[in-house]
């Protein structure tokens, strides 16, 4: 079955019009024993709007951006309960209080600031601006009160609902609303009714720290479909040191501090947050308990702009669902990087986890000065669509990045995908990275897990160590890979396209690199097995460290070099009856093509055009050219086959040593030099790799 893919040139938003195609020789098994293949079942992720060639016949990817199956840290069933969710009361069974400047009364019962006298009643006692609500109750709360405060200070039993029914309440010394004790207590925000709380400090009236305009020492719970403004001078937005909903409402938080905080918990399930905040937007952590301290999103609509981490999490971080516009650190384009009273960096990542971090939903604009989606642990998405512009890693795990499905578009980043390994099994992926596209365990830059902002392998570039090699992620060198086996990528790479410590698998799916037209990088760079099963790879960069697939592979992969590469030249491969299986056109200057897909045949002849220049190519062996591989180790070195006649490999740079196992065949009268390059790319001198501007680096650098 033959088969055409095409791959149209746009950058500034990088889309990928690709066909997705059931084809002959996908998803073999690996013939390794050091890889463990992690895919998430369900996922589909094709692109399907694209042009099939000649013979083809439509695949079953009619899902574009289908999710894979959700997983599951958390359920939402077991987050919220109903009365949760309904914020629903019964206005005539309510204790009303009116809140009247500086004074309150409950029914009869009535005070004024400056005075001695008090008033109580059987669940409510009031002193001066202070309301104190003592039992469990639904309570309806209207009007003005200044300098004061509503305490709830009930049986560590009571269930206490807080009806704000169109309230004002300031506390220049303290916070507007304060749970001292109550089993769990409802903040309700009547329909169509804006409230609104501010607070400019904080003084000591008990044994608790009290740092926030709402500050609970029990569950708490926003609800019901009213608005509400936190302003917080100083300190946090709300505070719960146990665990923190919000199912409902309008809210908009301003905080020297964190927004939303929780110690157990802060758990979204709707309502609309805008956040604007000192340090993270939403933070929770528990230093006591590492079951706690996580964050569970699964819907609503979340607008943040955080001087630190727009979601932190110090366990793990689950989304279902939501839409989230998240601006961290001053965005993409800060270089400044702020300190806290420590004298330490600030964390400036778009959404962070100690943990896990698993997004199975939900559409996101991430803005951030370091990683877009961070975790310390593993980092799965499943579903979502992603718009990122991140000043270090789009995506980053100190342990597995998968990617299962979903659409993520990555328009500005150091590095886009990295990870101690990673893994694409689905959903679409768009990029274009200022170093590598795709890096398992650090790449040759010499940055390591650290990228634009310094830092060192499993470290948290913002805020300190993590782990050292081995501990955080438990993983060995010799385990470090990225494996391919779904989804589409294209990946625009000013470093290398894809750079694996390890090993690199490919058994699926569609990939298209163009990468640096430095002569320090290549578009494909391994150290361990470089094998190719499966799926649909053209991948363009520089020729001094080009890279095949080595012998291991059980599908065909050519490897040629070209002195006509420009930006805008159409790369065409083609089987002996002139029927096109993949094209794509080159989004930047080029001297190497490695171009596979499952139609190419041990035996079989095939044309590789870049523009006017053909190449015919006789597959005696599944690898043709294997390349210089000066990144790699005990493979992928050999030679690279040239356009303008060669049946077989040109010499490369490094000897002969992986491909075939034997030193490619010159054609009769050729000599052995070495490809051309275009204009302004020049081969490196024996021994040497040229960086970015013109210095070398040798072996040590890779010792990250």
């Amino acid at each position: 079955m033959k088969n055409k893919v095409v791959l149209k040139k746009i950058c500034s938003m990088i889309l990928i019009t690709a066909m997705a195609v059931s084809m002959a020789g996908c998803g073999k098994a690996v013939d390794s024993e050091d890889i463990e293949m992690v895919v998430g079942e369900g996922a589909a992720g094709n692109a399907v709007e694209g042009t099939m060639g000649d013979g083809a016949e439509k695949g079953n990817g009619e899902a574009v951006y289908a999710n894979a199956e959700a997983v599951t840290l958390v359920s939402y069933e077991d987050v919220f309960t109903n009365r949760d969710l309904s914020g629903e009361y019964e206005e005539a069974e309510c204790v009303k209080i009116l809140l009247n400047g500086s004074s309150a009364s409950v029914g009869s019962v009535e005070t004024s600031a400056g005075s001695s006298a008090s008033g109580t009643s059987d669940t409510v006692q009031i002193n001066g601006s202070t309301v104190t609500i003592t039992q469990e109750g639904t309570y309806l709360l209207t009007g003005t009160l200044t300098d004061g405060m509503i305490l709830v200070d009930a049986e560590d039993s009571a269930k206490v609902q807080l009806v704000l029914n169109g309230v004002e309440i300031s506390n220049s010394s303290n916070a507007a609303i304060y749970v001292r004790q109550a089993d769990k207590v409802f903040v309700t925000l009547a329909q169509g009714t804006q409230n609104t709380l501010i607070t400019g400090g904080y003084t000591s009236i008990d044994d608790n720290n009290i740092d926030a305009c709402i500050f609970s020492k029990c569950d708490l719970t926003v609800n019901g479909t009213g608005n509400l403004t936190v302003n917080a001078e100083e300190g946090h937005g709300i505070v719960s040191k146990d665990d923190l909903k919000v199912t409902g409402g309008n809210l908009t938080l301003t905080a020297e501090k964190h927004g939303l905080s929780g110690k157990d918990s802060v758990c979204v399930a709707d309502g609309v947050l805008t956040i604007t905040s000192g340090k993270d937007g939403i933070h929770s952590e528990n230093d006591e308990d590492t079951e706690k301290g996580y964050c569970y999103l699964a819907g609503g609509t979340l607008t943040i702009t955080a001087e630190g981490d727009g979601i932190s999490s110090g366990s793990f971080l689950q989304v279902d669902g939501g839409s989230f516009n998240l601006t961290s650190g001053g965005g993409s384009t800060n270089n400044n990087i702020a300190t806290d009273e420590n004298g330490e960096a600030v964390s400036t990542k778009g959404m962070k986890a100690g943990g896990q971090l698993v997004v199975n939903d939900g559409s996101f604009v991430i803005d951030s000065q370091d990683d877009s989606l961070h975790s310390n642990n593993s980092l799965t998405v499943n579903g979502g669509t992603f718009q990122v512009a991140s000043g270090d890693d789009g995506l980053h795990a100190d342990e597995n990045t998968l990617v299962a499905g979903g659409q993520i578009t990555i328009t500005a980043c150091y590095e886009g995908i990295e990870g101690s390994s990673v893994e694409i099994s689905g959903g679409t992926v768009s990029l274009c990275a200022e170093d590598d596209g795709l890096n398992a365990a650090g790449g040759m830059d010499g940055s390591g897990f650290g990228g634009r902002f310094g830092g060192g392998f499993g470290r948290d570039n913002f805020g300190g160590a993590v782990s050292e090699p081995g501990e955080t992620s438990g993983t060995s060198a010799s385990e470090h890979k990225i494996l391919i086996s779904g989804g589409s990528l294209y990946i625009n790479a000013e470093g290398d396209g894809i750079d694996s410590n390890g090993g690199l698998y490919m058994l699926g799916g569609e990939v298209f690199v163009f990468g640096s037209t430095n002569g320090g990088n290549g578009a494909l760079d391994y150290d361990g097995p470089g094998q190719i099963t499966g799926g649909i790879i053209v991948a363009l960069g520089a020729a001094q460290m080009a890279m095949n697939f080595d012998s291991t592979s059980t599908q065909g992969s050519i490897l040629l070099t070209t002195s006509t590469g420009q930006a805008g030249t159409e790369v065409v491969l083609k089987d002996a009856d002139g029927t096109e299986l993949v094209s794509c056109t080159a989004e930047k200057i080029f001297s190497s093509v490695v171009i596979s897909c499952p139609e190419l045949v041990q035996g079989d002849t095939y044309t590789v055009s870049v523009g006017s220049e053909d190449t015919t190519v006789t597959l005696e062996s599944l690898i043709y050219g294997s390349g210089s591989g000066m990144g790699g180790f005990g493979s992928g070195r050999g030679g690279m086959g040239g356009f303008g006649g060669g049946k077989n490999g040109m010499d490369g740079m490094g000897g002969f040593e992986g491909g075939k196992g034997e030193r490619p065949e010159l054609p009769s009268g050729e000599s052995e030099e070495r490809p051309q390059m275009p204009e302004g790319m020049e081969p490196p001198q024996d021994g040497q790799m040229p960086g970015e501007s013109g210095g070398m680096r040798g072996e040590q650098s890779r010792q990250n």
